[in-house]
């Protein structure tokens, strides 16, 4: 049983691993050319995003329906692998959990054999068992120490992976991503900011928990569509989900502050120079840091108490169109005297748009 688990399991995560997501193809453009005017164009891949795809900054291509990078597959999972991704996350918990039973009885039954109890003590014999005829694998100290070592792997691991297994079940019953679980989060916080009264349904749920399964789970391992069109509900635009992207994108841009750097930063993910706070409460994520020059301008979009998040400004026409965002600390920036990427609006004028 327990190499059944084994081969299920090291069989999808492989397939997840080598399978790949799948990518939108190099220069890709909608069939139709007015729906341009929906999507969003990428510099590094020079194509439009199709729906449901975003840029990797890891893979350093558009990754069709992407849910998120994993490390530990060192790939995408998306389109292609999340079938293969979700299964790993569901046997590794179950496998894990057949081998922790494994190792407690084990333990129970042995230990059970060498314990004595005495008036005022209880001592452990671990040279031999209390009974005839003698085991097969000699269980002394150093196998017990292996055993309780293995059984807190087999425990961490289920936990771990079978919180991971909840949150990508959880966003699968509802046909969507984590990221655009996240777009969708903050689809409610820009209608809610600008009191603009519209509603956002997200496009892709098909109403029924088992519809929205099979758009991932197939009996052929094989998923539904091309990666590229996708089925929408009623009453809902087949780009809704990549206009409310531009809608956000355009927002971000109206809610930016400029900041000039002040003090330079090499771009180390823990700073030593820049404060104990700071050298403490760097941010725990993947995101990138950026190098920072005494006079350089940055448009932030968000920030943590002694971090901020943004893009630095580069003069036009510089590297070809590739941005530099990534986080810096606070204390190196101060803000300009007008506070967006427009001259000098004011606060009324932002919500209002």
């Amino acid at each position: 049983m327990l190499l059944n688990w084994t081969v299920m399991i090291l069989y999808n995560y492989f397939s997840a691993m080598f399978v790949g997501p799948g990518y939108v193809p190099l220069g890709w453009t909608p069939e139709k050319s007015q729906d341009c005017m929906y999507l969003q164009y990428c510099k590094v891949c020079q194509s439009y995003k199709a729906p449901r795809s975003h840029h990797c900054r890891k893979c350093n291509r558009c990754v069709m329906k992407m849910d998120h990078h994993c490390p530990w597959i060192n790939n995408c999972c998306g389109y292609q692998n999340h079938a293969s991704f979700t299964l790993f996350l569901l046997l590794a918990p179950l496998g894990c959990i057949h081998a922790s039973f494994i190792f407690v009885m084990t333990m129970y039954t042995q230990l059970y054999n060498r314990i004595s109890f005495g008036w005022s003590s209880v001592k452990i014999d671990m040279s031999a068992a209390k009974r005839d005829p003698r085991p097969i694998i000699p269980f002394g100290l150093s196998a017990f120490a292996a055993s309780l070592f293995a059984l807190g792997l087999a425990l961490g691991t289920t936990i771990a992976v079978g919180m991971l297994f909840i949150i990508q079940m959880k966003v699968i019953l509802t046909n969507k991503t984590s990221i655009e679980s996240w777009i969708e989060e903050k689809a409610k916080d820009r209608i809610q900011y600008y009191q603009t009264g519209e509603t956002f349904i997200f496009p892709y749920d098909m109403g029924s928990k088992w519809k929205n399964f099979k758009q991932v789970f197939t009996w052929s391992g094989i998923p539904e569509g091309d990666g590229l069109d996708w089925p929408v509900r009623d009453g809902c635009h087949q780009y809704s989900l990549t206009i409310e992207q531009l809608k956000q994108k355009a927002d971000k841009r109206v809610r930016s502050v400029r900041y000039r750097a002040i003090e330079d930063y090499s771009g180390v993910c823990c700073p030593l120079t820049k404060g104990v706070k700071t050298f403490f409460t760097t941010p725990c994520t993947e995101e990138p840091r950026i190098a920072l020059s005494k006079g350089d301008l940055i448009l932030a979009t968000r920030g943590l108490k002694h971090w901020m998040y943004g893009e630095k400004i580069l003069d036009s026409g510089a590297d070809g169109g590739i941005r530099e965002r990534g986080w810096f600390p606070r204390k190196c920036v101060e803000k300009c005297q007008y506070d967006s990427e427009t001259d000098q609006p004011v606060d009324g004028e932002k919500k209002n748009r």
